[in-house]
């Protein structure tokens, strides 16, 4: 009695050409489809940073605002005045105490000077130390002046969109581009998704060690927008420590004269 003959498709040789030809079909395809995807969300990573980028800016702004610093030793608090204008143009000065009042912080272009009252000093700050403190607290220059765009400098990604802790968010995380002048390897900003408000921004060093976090928060209309009102901020390596700033009140989209922003303003 003869035997009866088993065998699969996948022995078939002429399935495994067929097979062959539609996996050479297909996955062209599948490919070209994913470029458009992952640009999509690039694109829209990018225009959710543009978004807190530009939170706290117009064409112009004004405000006042308090600066409360905590150290392991004192702890100080300091009123501030502020204007801006467009992306290069910043002025911030210090109403009290009355033993630093009128030091000012000026932002033209790429240059930056801060003026000493006490001895009558304007001390232009390198482009080196624009990731150094100001005024002993945990923000830097450039933090204050906002001389960095994240959505310029840095390529941005989202690494997770979903619920958390009871609340819908969006987390983007953004590296350097090649040849940007930044002082981070790393930035992680979490937003919620409702309104794009950010929550929370890490930093990172070129080690991608987390080494400062900003939490803002009481979300109110200012200026007739709805901006977090409070940003504190963290380093991990003095978790005690922390500086905190108060948004007062915020006016958008001023008539601003560009001689605001001058040298000879900054010694008024």
């Amino acid at each position: 009695m003869l035997e009866e003959s088993q065998t699969s498709d996948h022995d078939d040789p002429m399935v495994n050409r067929v097979t062959a030809k539609v996996a050479w079909l297909v996955l062209p395809v599948l490919a070209v489809a994913a470029v458009p995807a992952r640009a999509e969300t690039s694109a829209r990573a990018k225009a959710l940073l543009d978004k807190v980028d530009d939170l706290y800016r117009g064409k112009s702004a004004h405000g006042k605002m308090t600066m409360k610093v905590t150290t392991a030793h004192w702890t100080r608090e300091l009123s501030l005045e502020f204007w801006d204008k467009g992306k290069d143009r910043s002025l911030l000065r210090i109403l009290a105490p009355q033993k630093e009042k009128g030091t000012a912080t000026l932002k033209a272009g790429k240059e930056m000077w801060n003026y000493l009252p006490k001895v009558k000093r304007v001390i232009k700050v390198p482009s080196s130390m624009m990731g150094g403190s100001w005024m002993g607290s945990h923000f830097t220059n450039d933090d204050l002046v906002k001389e960095s765009r994240m959505a310029d400098d840095y390529e941005t990604q989202i690494s997770f969109e979903g619920m958390r802790d009871g609340l819908e968010v969006i987390e983007l995380s953004s590296v350097p581009k090649k040849d940007a002048a930044v002082v981070w390897g790393k930035l992680v900003t979490v937003i919620r998704k409702a309104d794009s408000i950010p929550l929370r921004l890490d930093f990172y060093d070129e080690d991608l060690h987390l080494t400062r976090r900003m939490t803002l928060s009481e979300v109110k209309k200012l200026g007739g927008r709805m901006v977090p009102t409070v940003n504190r901020m963290v380093p991990t390596d003095k978790p005690n420590e922390s500086t905190e700033i108060t948004y007062q009140q915020v006016e958008f989209d001023l008539d601003l004269a560009d001689d605001l922003f001058t040298l000879r303003n900054l010694q008024r």
